[in-house]
């Protein structure tokens, strides 16, 4: 099976890529899981990589209507190092890669002029005292600029309803 894919479920969403372009799953990588999650001891994926003309997409999911964050990293310090992490597995995969499809895929990301940084963020529909929102996605993002501003100055923090135009995909 092609690590390639235009449809990718990643818990309870189901991500939705145009079919012309390449998508898949980094974390479920074997160049990700044999080798590059070795790397100093260990090493942190982002949740799928999505290359699109000159742009290459890293996407961490977030989903916290089922459950409560329970870790204690900081998510912005936990995505910024997925991030760095996942960047570092891609030259890697690029230049050694064994499956085909990893090493096109990670040549096409590390080849796009532009790397843009997203946090797909779920939260219950209903606040309340009890279940109050996990995260606030505007902290969120300020984190996440000033971790990653030499990536990506505009790192984004969405949810299935608020995808910028740019982002050229469906959740559901």
């Amino acid at each position: 099976m092609s690590v390639i894919q235009s449809t990718l479920v990643e818990g309870n969403l189901t991500f939705t890529f145009p079919a012309d372009s390449i998508s898949s799953k980094y974390d479920d990588w074997s160049h990700y899981r044999n080798q590059a999650q070795k790397i100093c001891g260990s090493s942190k994926a982002v949740d799928i990589v999505f290359a699109e003309g000159n742009t290459a997409w890293l996407i961490e999911i977030k989903d916290f209507r089922q459950h409560a964050r329970t870790k204690t990293i900081d998510l912005g310090d936990e995505v910024a190092i997925k991030v760095r992490d996942t960047l570092a597995g891609l030259v890697s995969a690029k230049c050694s890669a064994v499956d085909p499809d990893e090493k096109s895929c990670a040549k096409k990301l590390i080849h796009a002029n532009k790397v843009r940084i997203v946090c797909h963020l779920e939260q219950p529909a209903k606040h309340s005292k009890l279940r109050p929102r996990a995260i606030e996605p505007a902290h969120l993002i300020l984190k996440l600029r000033t971790l990653l501003k030499a990536i990506d100055p505009h790192p984004a923090v969405v949810d299935q309803n608020s995808l910028h135009p740019t982002m050229n995909w469906t959740v559901i």
